[in-house]
């Protein structure tokens, strides 16, 4: 296999924690943030959690001569939070935002306001087409009892899905930011079986961080230790994938991560560390044709069976809900029919007076009227919920469908990864990463 023209890329990830009025020093760390990224200059950079688009555009001009190129991804009632800058000419970007991304009651998490989201943008590192992926999954809050994992493994599935039907076209496929995800977690393990994607902490010749590539220190002074039970050094969340083509071998020559506060100053660039990732492209003249195994296949049976699972749980509390707040609705309605029955009592029967209080007859009316608006708002949540929880698990159905088609040896349509576009005469690999 000949190759030629090798070319090093160098990638940026860092949740920000930009909360205007609320992140401790928020104005002071984009300074800081600002200053890494002038003196770095890496070729592409993706940031989570920059809330606020004038902190964006503070940042845009910061980096105008050494990033030219950006884009501010904006979505829900307060934005994604994402951001690129890059050092090649964006030509194309695309959102795609989470069809289910927590509950809007739950406002102390916030996740549902910032409308998660995957941003896509599409650029040329000299004749290679990139398509690089940034993305900020929903938080998991308790581990124990996780109301979010449903939410979350349908987040990851439809982050695989995007990631495959939109990079048909790519020499090479980056993905970036805060999956909220450990590195065993079921989306985890859905998304990088499912696309091919290779982690850069496992896969780098060099690698200089915090211990384990740690992204979430307990030592970390914007964190409370408490929330980090039960591992008491921290958890690893944040993550740069990649993957090759059949144009383009890709290797990481390179991990490193910020360790915690920052020379000369009090504190971090954020409460997450920050990755750096250099990675070396090497465009081969001759394109390999992919090599399918029964074990990944049968591996990934298993896996998207598990999610199918554990969506099912989250369709079931789903339903639950909304059939609670059906029967409140209903007992809301009946509480006011029959409050309206007894304001009629006195025109009917002339003479009697009104059984309750003005005041008191008022209020609960109020009640009454405010509890079926809320159920009835609460209703068309669920609804949407159970919908987008019910998509999910079908579409899962028949992926569990083809892969076992495809095990028992019957062919397929068309191939499950349109990244895989191996020469005639050879068989198709939708799992394997060619390169």
């Amino acid at each position: 296999m000949a190759e030629s023209n090798t070319t090093r890329l160098r990638v940026f990830s860092l949740n920000c924690w930009g909360i205007r009025y609320l992140s401790k020093h928020c104005r002071q760390r984009y300074a800081m943030i600002g200053e890494l990224l002038s003196r770095e200059e890496h070729d592409i950079v993706l940031l989570q959690e920059v809330w606020s688009e004038k902190d964006f555009l503070c940042l845009k001009r910061k980096l105008s001569s050494t990033h030219p190129h950006s884009h501010y991804f904006k979505s829900g009632v307060i934005g994604s939070g994402m951001a690129t800058f890059s050092r090649h000419r964006i030509h194309d970007a695309f959102l795609y935002r989470y069809s289910l991304n927590g509950y809007p009651y739950m406002a102390h998490h916030g996740d549902w306001f910032g409308g998660k989201a995957v941003g896509m943008v599409i650029l040329n590192i000299g004749r290679l087409a990139a398509h690089v992926y940034v993305t900020h999954l929903h938080a998991e809050y308790c581990r124990e009892k996780d109301s979010y994992l449903p939410h979350r493994v349908v987040q990851a599935w439809e982050l695989q899905q995007f990631l495959r039907h939109t990079s048909s076209g790519a020499d090479l496929v980056i993905l970036a930011g805060d999956l909220n995800l450990h590195p065993q977690d079921l989306g985890n393990r859905l998304l990088r079986t499912y696309t091919g994607l290779r982690d850069s902490y496992t896969e780098t010749a060099k690698f200089d961080g915090c211990e384990d590539g740690i992204t979430l220190i307990a030592d970390n002074p914007f964190i409370n230790p408490k929330e980090l039970c039960p591992f008491e050094k921290g958890i690893r969340i944040d993550y740069i994938l990649y993957k090759g083509s059949g144009r383009v071998s890709i290797q990481c020559e390179s991990l490193s991560t910020t360790k915690g506060s920052v020379p000369d100053h009090p504190f971090p660039y954020s409460d997450h560390e920050a990755l750096s990732a250099e990675l070396q492209l090497q465009t081969l003249t001759q394109q390999p044709g992919g090599d399918e195994t029964r074990g990944k296949l049968a591996e990934l049976v298993d896996i998207v069976t598990e999610a199918r699972t554990e969506v099912k749980v989250g369709l079931y509390c789903a339903e639950k809900m909304r059939y609670t707040a059906a029967r409140t609705g209903v007992m809301g309605l009946a509480l006011l029919l029959l409050e309206l029955a007894i304001a009629a009592v006195p025109w009917l029967a002339l003479g009697t007076d009104q059984p309750f209080p003005r005041a008191t007859f008022y209020l609960l009316g109020v009640l009454c009227f405010a509890i079926l608006i809320t159920t009835f708002l609460l209703y068309i949540f669920y609804t949407m919920e159970v919908k987008a929880l019910q998509g999910a698990e079908d579409q899962m159905r028949l992926a569990v469908g083809s892969l076992q088609e495809r095990l028992r040896g019957f062919p397929l349509a068309q191939p499950l990864n349109p990244l895989c576009r191996p020469p005639d005469g050879q068989d198709p690999c939708p799992l394997e990463p060619e390169e």
